[in-house]
């Protein structure tokens, strides 16, 4: 098939296109042109891309209709942000593709009721993000529902890999939490520790967008978390992050505004946000619908980046983990 990626080259596409390649598609990457892959791989040589910018297009009211003139059997869009955005497509493509897959978030829901949390739970988003991407899922799936229109919606949790910084166990990108852990020396959690991160590996969330196309039909007006089977607690990680470096977690707890002013500025926002948030979802519908397998642990999945990042120089710890 000829499958169209909207923003393929970020940290989900750089392991999706390679995989689409492989299983013998004919890809086209829509990009700004801005930004290369995380990873070198020779199937980027057999990639199209494309140069739009989504942004002032559909100022113009000329997105949709662009990426329609792509002839694309399948549309995935990783950069959707806005119900508005998703209606342009929707609007353009009906009727003219097989299948077209949205890339959104956990964050639909806010604050946990019943975990791990099920796809049929009632929404609750308490940020804009979660608000915009939960207003997009509910636009989607009503067309799905109401007008036949072939969508489908993965929600990815804490996206890691090598390339980039993990949501750390101060919830944050503060790549200074696992140096001190590595050193030993000590660091303050929130609370008791207890509040919950749930990470995926970027090549499974990946796999479950390869899946959702060859699983079409149980695919299609349905959305799935795409997790790693089991959320980590603020606490479990840091202290599993120590003992990669042979140290026990030197640990000090305390009420979230004592805690905050322990955090660099620029990652209180970033912290807050994690906390309040505390995610913990089941991959179960994904695992029975789509035969999504997960590779990765959350454990295991920030360990290779932690991993990368000593190794390309961006944490200073004098081992690797």
């Amino acid at each position: 098939m000829k499958i169209v990626v909207i923003g393929g080259t970020g940290h989900i596409g750089s392991y999706l296109v390679p995989r689409l390649v492989a299983s013998g598609h004919r890809v086209v990457v829509v990009t700004r042109g801005k930004s290369n892959p995380y990873h070198d791989h020779p199937a980027w040589g057999m990639v199209e891309r494309v140069v739009m910018d989504r942004e002032q297009a559909e100022k113009e009211g000329a997105f949709g209709k662009q990426i329609r003139e792509l002839q694309a059997d399948v549309v995935i869009d990783m950069l959707c942000f806005q119900v508005e955005s998703a209606r342009q497509l929707v609007e353009a493509l009906r009727g003219s593709v097989q299948q077209i897959i949205h890339c959104g978030t956990v964050w639909v829901h806010g604050y946990m009721v019943q975990v791990p949390t099920t796809e049929d739970q009632v929404r609750n988003p308490i940020d804009e993000y979660g608000i915009h991407k939960c207003e997009i899922e509910a636009y989607l799936l009503d067309e799905a529902r109401r007008n036949g229109f072939p969508v489908t919606l993965l929600h990815p949790g804490h996206i890691v890999g090598p390339g980039w910084i993990p949501v750390g166990p101060t919830g944050c990108h503060d790549v200074e939490a696992f140096a001190r852990l590595a050193r030993g020396e000590e660091l303050c959690l929130p609370n008791l520790g207890m509040e919950t991160l749930h990470h995926v590996h970027a090549d499974d969330v990946a796999q479950a967008f390869a899946k959702a196309i060859t699983h079409w039909s149980s695919a299609v007006g349905e959305s799935f978390f795409i997790v790693s089977q089991a959320a980590l607690t603020f606490r479990g990680l840091a202290e599993a992050a120590a003992g990669w470096f042979g140290k026990k977690a030197n640990l000090r707890f305390l009420p979230v505004e004592e805690w905050k002013q322990t955090l660099p500025e620029q990652f209180v926002e970033s912290a807050l946000a994690h906390l309040n948030h505390s995610t913990n979802f089941s991959c179960a519908k994904a695992m029975q619908l789509l035969d999504y397998r997960p590779r990765y642990t959350s454990l295991q999945a920030v360990q290779e980046a932690v991993s990368w990042l000593i190794e390309n120089g961006q944490l200073q710890v004098g081992a690797r983990p």
